[in-house]
């Protein structure tokens, strides 16, 4: 979702700046067996170039042809509804039942339109959270910064819609080996943004994974420049303290959710004393989960990515401690 809303958004700016007037169309609502999921984007032009999906194919031809010809969205934001009636359902090949909701804008390339969408792909491009209000009858549209990402809201009776953009969740992967690679594909199924991060070029090539973004550099560069915001989780996974300590040096600093580190009780506590030597405090240290993930007498790698995935959830939810209690108590009969 996040590349796709990247990619539409910076589509839009792109026509904006060469003075091309364009449409941006988001999904709202849906009911029954809708195609994509509330917060889809599309945004086309009068050349008839589309970017992104609202329906998987169903209704942007239908979609276009109406902006196209004057008849929807002509000169301001406008609410429109698809699948509400059988024959329309079956001329657009929606699915049985489905009804799609969609609020259409049209967008001029005028200074404040650009400003506005300047300021959307920052935010993107930076992974911070931008939440945007666009009111149907007062036809006024503001953004602003947010902390944290907020589902979609459509207030059908005052026609107004609100959309945060920006990271959901992401997970930092140190290391590209089995574990990580489970771990990713985990981690996708998920929904999350998933980076793996390795200097080692030769094992990174190598890494199978499609969807995922691949960082041949330093650890502790890449979390700095990549995984230093509240929607990350970040964990190291090679075994090799050379790199391993390094990224975590760096990942203690941040507002990452959760950071782990892969390894024994032995091995974990003779890494922290490495990192309070390298001059770490208590207080970040207090920050490292390691050994890493939840205790379910994981051994294999796919056994320990489950582990892993399970603790960044509880985690990202505060609910770690009652998750390591119950399970404490299961443990104990």
């Amino acid at each position: 979702m996040q590349a796709v809303d990247k990619e539409v958004l910076k589509q839009v700016l792109d026509w904006l700046q060469a003075g091309e007037p364009c449409w941006l169309a988001t999904v709202v609502q849906t009911w029954g067996s809708s195609p994509r999921p509330v917060g889809s984007l599309l945004a086309c032009n009068r050349k008839g170039q589309i970017v992104g999906s609202l329906s998987g194919g169903c209704v942007e031809d239908d979609l276009l042809e109406k902006l196209t010809q004057g008849e929807l969205a002509a000169e301001h934001a406008q609410f429109f509804q698809y699948g509400i009636t059988a024959e329309e359902t079956e001329k657009l090949g929606l699915p049985c039942g489905g009804h799609l909701y969609i609020v259409v804008e049209p967008q001029a390339p005028e200074e404040t339109t650009l400003e506005h969408f300047s300021l959307l792909n920052e935010a993107l491009d930076t992974r911070r959270c931008a939440k945007r209000t666009v009111n149907l009858k007062t036809h006024e549209t503001r953004i602003e910064s947010v902390d944290h990402h907020e589902p979609l809201a459509w207030d059908e009776d005052n026609e107004v819609l609100t959309h945060t953009y920006g990271p959901r969740y992401q997970l930092f992967v140190i290391g590209a080996g089995m574990v990580s690679q489970y771990l990713a594909e985990m981690a996708l199924m998920l929904d999350y943004e998933v980076t793996v991060c390795d200097p080692r070029e030769d094992l990174l090539s190598n890494f199978p994974l499609s969807g995922v973004t691949r960082v041949n550099d330093m650890p502790d560069d890449a979390v700095r420049d990549r995984a230093s915001d509240p929607s990350t989780a970040i964990v190291a996974l090679t075994h090799d303290p050379r790199i391993d300590d390094m990224g975590l040096m760096e990942a203690l600093t941040t507002d990452a959710f959760y950071i782990g580190a892969m390894g024994s009780t032995r091995t974990s506590a003779s890494r922290r004393e490495r990192l309070l030597a390298l001059d770490v405090s208590e207080d970040d240290l207090a920050k490292l989960h390691a050994p890493i993930g939840l205790p379910i007498g994981s051994k294999t790698p796919p056994e320990i990515a489950i582990a892993i995935l399970a603790e960044v959830t509880a985690c990202r939810n505060k609910k770690v401690q009652e998750s390591r209690e119950e399970l404490a108590a299961v443990s104990a009969g």
